[in-house]
């Protein structure tokens, strides 16, 4: 194992937001074919239009901060931090989406007085990050708590990582806001549930409650708001070809890195950036949705082209030496590290393994047992950042940001990507116990079927 050395000075801090707000509109005219609202039932969407910059609409923005860092380095190779986390609200990067999501409809609610109800299924942090995005448009006076309500739909596996909130602490709030847990065998299954209902109940809601419901699980909802990254990146250090530069995420689907993507391709038809200077990619995943790294390395998403593992009888780990792309090393070959990663087979694939055949890059599957191995060696690191590691890694309950480090220096050691480069770790999320309260039992209503969303929205 290469030697390890930290160095967390803090190299800059953007609003990836407000210190874009002018770029966006480039943005989704790059994007999205036609900006304007869909009044369908069952297919309602606001548009794309954004609120003007007032003083009530920044301080709504004010916590989509990011910083970057120098982490240090691995060996020869150097390590940065692109700290997304610093939304005490949530700790994920999904408040970025969230805030441009509820924004957008905020705007329509301003401009037809129509309410808006926002209905996603969710494996926890999008949902939180949306109910926060609510709350924040309600209590800066952006929208009444009539006007903008949101209703989640999240698997039971994921309970635990749900936060109490002003939504659910206060009686009205959380009528008016309910959170759905469906209690189904596949934790997937939330989004075409969810799907079902909007396209089925739509009309009854907009009828009986006089709101437009908004599914917002849609891909270009989030990766606009992530093409800030690439932005954030040119300005203050921006990529070089030759360098040899990754940027590494824990993914599911990759919305992230795809937005990232987006980002790019507008610097470079603006003149500002140029493609022959992109960095590559490295998709990192836990062996419980592995698919994305099937795919790039397999051709499928068939999951029996995973290497079969064997029991060390000296350790009682399961072990395998097949195959670089996944943990040499692991406590169960069906562990689910976290149950954030829950998208099988992704149609982001088809977008995501064009950009590393032609950039480069690999993708690399980490265990629970890899990641504890390399946590005393990451926690330097992060000392001095917005998310340290504590002690105790039993008090993590978000594992994005470990598992993406983890599979940075895996992939160092084992030749996947070239040392002497520099890495950037999309920090997409970390927090622990000590971060939130849950959220109170009485805030959920367990759902199995449509009939149960009716039921419970009535």
């Amino acid at each position: 194992m290469p030697n390890a050395t930290a160095d967390t000075a803090r190299t800059a801090t953007r609003n990836l937001i407000l210190d874009y707000y002018d770029r966006l509109p480039a943005v989704i005219d790059r994007y999205v074919p036609d900006p304007a609202p869909v009044e369908q039932a069952g297919a309602f969407t606001p548009g794309f239009a954004l609120p003007e910059l007032d003083d009530g609409v920044r301080e709504y923005f004010s916590v989509a901060g990011a910083d970057l860092h120098h982490l240090g380095e691995y060996g020869d190779s150097r390590l940065m931090l692109l700290d997304l986390m610093r939304n005490p609200g949530t700790n994920t990067t999904k408040t970025l989406a969230s805030l441009l999501i509820v924004a957008r409809a905020v705007e329509y609610i301003r401009r037809t007085g129509n309410s808006v109800l926002i209905f996603s299924p969710t494996s926890a942090n999008k949902g939180t990050a949306l109910r926060d995005a609510v709350w924040r448009a309600i209590s800066t006076g952006l929208a009444g708590r009539e006007q903008l309500r949101i209703v989640t739909l999240a698997p039971k596996s994921c309970v635990d990582k749900l936060r109490s909130s002003p939504l659910s602490a206060e009686d009205d709030l959380r009528e008016l806001n309910p959170v759905l847990v469906y209690d189904g065998a596949q934790p997937e299954d939330v989004k075409l549930l969810g799907k079902r209902f909007v396209e089925q109940h739509g009309a009854w809601l907009a009828e009986r409650h006089g709101s437009r419901m908004w599914f917002s699980l849609e891909l270009r909802n989030y990766v606009i708001a992530d093409a800030a990254r690439a932005f954030l990146e040119q300005d203050i250090t921006p990529a070089r070809a030759g360098q040899g530069r990754v940027h590494a995420h824990a993914v599911s689907s990759a919305f992230g890195l795809l937005g990232y993507s987006l980002g790019r391709e507008v610097l470079e038809e603006q003149g500002i950036a140029r493609a022959e200077d992109r960095a590559g990619y490295l998709l990192v995943q836990h062996l419980g949705t592995p698919d994305m790294v099937l795919s790039l390395h397999y051709g499928s998403h068939d999951r029996s082209a995973m290497p079969e593992y064997t029991v060390d009888t000296e350790t009682g780990l399961y072990v395998q030496h097949a195959s670089p792309h996944f943990p040499q090393v692991t406590f169960d070959p069906e562990e689910v590290l976290d149950p954030t990663f829950y998208t099988r087979a992704p149609v982001t694939s088809a977008e995501m393994n064009p950009l590393i055949e032609t950039y480069g890059g690999a993708g690399i599957v980490v265990s629970l047992a890899e990641c504890l191995r390399r946590y005393p060696v990451l926690r330097p690191w992060y000392a001095g950042t917005s998310r340290p590691l504590p002690g105790d890694f039993r008090t993590v309950r978000e594992w994005s940001l470990v598992m993406a480090t983890t599979g940075v220096l895996n992939a160092l050691d084992r030749g996947l990507i070239k040392s002497g480069g520099e890495v950037v770790v999309h920090g997409s999320g970390f927090y622990t116990t000590a971060d939130y309260m849950p959220l109170e039992r009485e805030a959920m209503t367990v759902v199995r079927t449509v009939d149960d969303i009716v039921a419970a929205l009535t």
